[in-house]
């Protein structure tokens, strides 16, 4: 007797993934195996396994991902300066990556035929996950339900919703829900009066910063350490990656600080608006490129920023998994054992001052940068340097 056929959906526990296991139900003889990758978003496990067995599903997977996440995704991101159009941490970007190779892990492990994922037909994340599928099961059939059911708008969904008695959650103005996308490194919100750019954030959609302005009226003081170019601790205890993010998530949005609203440019071609938390990830941005200014030469600093908005464009647009990222990360890490030592940061109000770098590195020189006079550097040199390079203004 032929075996069922078995569709391992991304699932989680939300309005449209509920809509789409139902979908999924009617038009396909298949088993439904719902999938749930925990990186730090907040979840209830019981609420999941409560929906999904609501809805008929048998088996239900969550798996707890939240420390590979930041050690194996987030912190090769961190060491690369990621940041897209200037402000954008990449933090949905970095995340489909890794849901989508585990999801493929699932799938084979239980020999489904197809997966399916809940991103939107316009969005950039329907782009990342099946270049993750592509990548590590390319026999395996993608269901984009988006991009194929006959329901289009957020009014269509909760019709749909209501006649199949799927549960609707409200914001907390008692609406419907923003878009939301959230895990250990940041948070997004899209949607309703954000997508006309001329309106204000209203206050009551961040969920883990406090606004400057009712942040704490004294200055918050934090070290970061680093080893191998990657965070070790706060304030010279050592943890595990995840727990490192979550610390530095708290400390960083009480004081008001990861903050960002932007219009970007999607890969597909759509500009969208939306509005961004990466707090702790905001701190170590800043603490990583201050640890490497006393721990690189100038050179290896220099092509590392020369390759950042490539690497980060990357990221952005699903090439996790490219021999291009592959290769750029190769420049991003080639001297990364030299990035030692810790930096001391003051937080206060949504901004951040370095206060120390402190590294047993020798790539600063005290000796020759003093304005004492010294002999470590040879300043006769120098207008010979001059020389040679004026040679260059009219080539």
């Amino acid at each position: 007797m032929k075996s069922k056929k078995r569709i391992v959906l991304a699932y989680s526990g939300g309005l449209d993934t509920s809509i789409i296991l139902k979908w999924l139900q009617e038009n396909y003889n298949s088993e439904i195996i719902c999938y749930t990758a925990d990186i730090g978003q907040e979840i209830d496990k019981k609420k999941i396994i409560r929906n999904a067995k609501k809805l008929g599903v048998k088996k239900i997977v969550i798996k707890d991902l939240k420390n590979v996440f930041v050690k194996d995704y987030v912190f090769p991101m961190i060491r690369g300066h990621a940041i897209y159009e200037g402000v954008y941490l990449l933090g949905t970007s970095i995340a489909r990556p890794l849901i989508a190779k585990d999801q493929i892990a699932v799938a084979k492990k239980f020999k489904a035929n197809a997966v399916a994922h809940g991103a939107t037909g316009k969005g950039n994340d329907q782009v990342r996950f099946e270049l993750g599928y592509h990548y590590f099961g390319p026999k395996i059939k993608i269901i984009a339900p988006w991009r194929i059911w006959q329901l289009k708008s957020r009014r269509d969904l909760i019709n749909y919703a209501k006649k199949h008695g799927i549960d609707i959650p409200k914001d907390k103005k008692g609406a419907s829900p923003f878009s939301i996308d959230d895990n250990l490194f940041h948070t997004s919100t899209e949607g309703k009066i954000l997508e006309n750019p001329k309106n204000s954030a209203p206050e009551f959609i961040f969920q883990r910063t406090t606004s400057p302005e009712k942040a704490p009226n004294k200055e918050t003081f934090v070290t970061i350490n680093f080893k191998n170019g990657d965070p070790i601790g706060v304030n010279g205890k050592k943890m595990i990656p995840e727990k490192i993010l979550a610390k530095l998530n708290l400390i960083a949005g009480k004081n008001g600080i990861g903050r960002v609203d932007l219009v970007e440019n999607r890969f597909i071609g759509i500009k969208s608006r939306g509005v961004y938390e990466t707090p702790g990830g905001t701190l170590l941005i800043v603490a990583h490129r201050a640890i490497e200014s006393v721990t690189l030469d100038k050179e290896t600093m220099h092509k590392k920023d020369s390759i950042m908005s490539k690497y980060a464009e990357l990221i952005y647009n699903g090439y996790w998994f490219s021999k291009e990222r592959f290769k750029l990360q190769k420049i991003v890490d080639l001297k990364k054992n030299k990035v030692n030592g810790s930096v001391k940061l003051k937080l206060y109000k949504g901004n951040i001052t370095i206060l120390s770098r402190i590294t047993k590195s020798t790539a600063y020189s005290k000796k020759k940068v003093s304005f004492e006079e010294n002999k470590s550097f040879n300043k006769s040199n120098i207008e010979r340097f001059i020389n040679f390079h004026k040679k260059k203004l009219r080539n």
